[in-house]
């Protein structure tokens, strides 16, 4: 099977995969806000560890993930139109992991960050957040001597507050452990492996599918307890997720190609793309009994179901935004698919202004049952609409 031409007509393409991202980024900051509700159905928060079912919590992440996949080849065809060589590509690829293993690197020491530090938590955290909009900020529009000297000024920062970082044991950068990578590091892992996949390829939907199916079967070997007689390593050699964070984006780069292969107008772009969902869906329900479904130990039917429902979701976006035309549904939520980082991050500087100036919660029937949901429902839109404003200034993240 010979490499897929992906081709630069596919202004469609892009509206359905930043709507699909933007909606996905909304779902996350409302489900990240539900720690403030009470009187809530649990079927909106994440389920327990020893639980059997998901809630809409425990779909949003991997849905991100599959996104991820989603982007991989059309950004590889980018910088490859631009000139970028296989290395320059694996040194592109190379440095936005690395960016995004150190943000989850900092947000997994913040769950360990002592309350009684000299330099308290918010204090803490809001600076490593400008940190990282320092030293990863869009600077496309910046006079070059300024990026630098902004960029150093966020390296400086960020070392400083590695070095004074405190938890109840110990302080210092050596006191900063990699606990696990946090959602920005597992984003960096699965987008690492997948674009190399991807890259080094040449991009044949059979591969993308060999490396989806190994990915999906080292994640079911590993609950079977048949990859016991690696424990040795495993501390030191890894896949992320145990294979379960690499399978969700290369379920996006199988759907992407098929996308790009047959065009929304054909109709087998809709059979293809239904039959590989449907495939996901079954091989879910199916192995339920052997292991379960469970977002916190990545089962392979958590994988393979959350994969269906977002390769579904596309379709269903490809299907409004290319064959009924209808986009105006998603401006107000835009900026949540173009500056998604940023958007990202934003409640990492409310949350701990909340805490540093001891600001009263809202009163509790605004927080309780219904009328809570359309709080956090709102506060995802307020931080939406304050990205859209930041981007219109040129303030984004951009790795």
């Amino acid at each position: 099977m010979t490499t897929i031409p992906l081709k630069e007509d596919s202004v469609p393409r892009l509206v359905a995969i930043d709507a699909l991202r933007a909606g996905v980024m909304v779902l996350m900051i409302f489900v990240n806000d539900l720690w403030t509700l009470t009187g809530i159905p649990s079927w909106l928060e994440h389920a327990p560890a020893d639980a059997n079912y998901m809630g809409l919590a425990d779909v949003v992440f991997p849905a991100f993930l599959f996104i991820v996949g989603l982007s991989v080849p059309y950004a590889i065809q980018s910088r490859q139109k631009k000139g970028d060589d296989n290395l320059q590509l694996f040194f592109h690829i190379s440095s936005r992991t690395v960016a995004l293993l150190v943000m989850g690197f900092f947000h997994v020491n913040m769950e360990s960050y002592s309350d009684t530090a000299s330099l308290s938590k918010p204090i803490w955290q809001i600076l490593v957040t400008i940190g990282f909009f320092l030293v990863w900020l869009d600077y496309t529009s910046y006079k070059p001597a300024l990026s630098k000297a902004l960029k150093a000024i966020g390296i400086l920062l960020l070392i400083g507050m590695a070095i004074l970082f405190e938890s109840d044991n110990s302080s210092g950068i050596m006191a900063m452990k990699v606990q696990w990578w946090g959602i920005l590091g597992l984003i960096g892992w699965a987008y690492f492996i997948s674009s190399c996949v991807f890259l080094f390829s040449g991009g044949k939907l059979v591969l993308q599918i060999a490396a989806f199916v190994f990915f999906l079967f080292f994640s079911a070997a590993n609950n079977l307890g048949w990859l016991e007689f690696l424990s040795g390593v495993r501390p030191y050699v890894w896949i992320a997720g145990d294979g379960a964070m690499p399978a969700l984006p290369l379920a996006g780069v199988i759907t992407a190609l098929l996308y790009r292969r047959f065009g929304s107008k054909s109709s087998r772009f809709w059979v293809s793309v239904i039959a590989f969902s449907v495939l996901l869906l079954l091989f879910g329900y199916l192995t339920n009994p052997i292991w379960g479904i469970s977002k916190i130990r990545a089962t392979p039917s958590w994988t393979s179901i959350c994969a269906g429902i977002t390769a579904l979701t596309f379709a269903l976006i490809v299907y409004l935004t290319e064959i009924l035309n209808q986009r105006n549904w998603y401006l107000p939520i835009k900026a949540a698919g173009t500056s998604t980082l940023t958007c990202y991050l934003l409640p990492y500087i409310h949350y701990a202004l909340l805490t540093l100036f001891s600001i009263p919660q809202l009163p509790a029937f605004l927080r309780t049952g219904g009328i809570g949901l359309v709080k956090s429902l709102v506060y995802a839109l307020m931080i939406v609409i304050i990205t859209g404003l930041l981007e219109k200034r040129k303030i984004r993240l951009k790795i």
